[in-house]
């Protein structure tokens, strides 16, 4: 995927250039190569030549996914659709508040043996649920059962004979 030099412009700065590197020579290749790799869905391993070493073009994508580089690209970018007025936020969902119904609300009609069915379950399992956690110790741990172990003298106590 190659950039065009107006898309490059844009980008550019958003990406760190730290004291010894990367040559910004080879910057632009580099980046094109994350996108390509995630263009394609291919390993790092099949990246092609033209984007410079695998290795390097992972790495780099690491230091800039460290840094939250693509959060804040991506930032730019929507403030930048803003700045165009070429953003059109109704294909945004932006309430996403759910709230539970009754299944009556819902649109769910059931006979009443079968709600009083459902309660019922429900209400054992949560018995269940709560039994089982009485059984557990302060740790978070179920106690571990102890065994009695037969001496062979005859007493079951597990003590034996004396």
């Amino acid at each position: 995927m190659q950039l065009t030099d107006q898309e490059w412009a844009f980008i550019e700065p958003y990406l760190p250039i730290g004291e010894f590197g990367p040559y910004p020579a080879r910057l632009r290749e580099q980046f094109a190569g994350v996108l390509w790799r995630f263009r394609t869905g291919s390993q790092w391993r099949e990246m092609p030549a033209e984007f410079g070493a695998w290795s390097t073009v992972h790495n780099r994508f690491r230091q800039w996914r460290d840094a939250g580089v693509f959060t804040v690209l991506l930032e730019g970018m929507i403030a930048e659709a803003g700045r165009r007025g070429a953003v059109d936020l109704s294909l945004v969902s932006v309430d996403s508040t759910t709230t539970r119904a009754h299944h009556d609300a819902a649109g769910m009609h059931l006979a009443e043996d079968v709600i009083t069915a459902l309660e019922k379950a429900a209400e054992e399992e949560e018995g269940i649920r709560q039994k089982g956690a009485t059984r557990r110790d302060k740790t978070g741990r179920t106690p571990r059962t102890t065994r009695s172990v037969s001496s062979g003298d005859g007493c079951d106590d597990g003590v034996g004979a004396g």
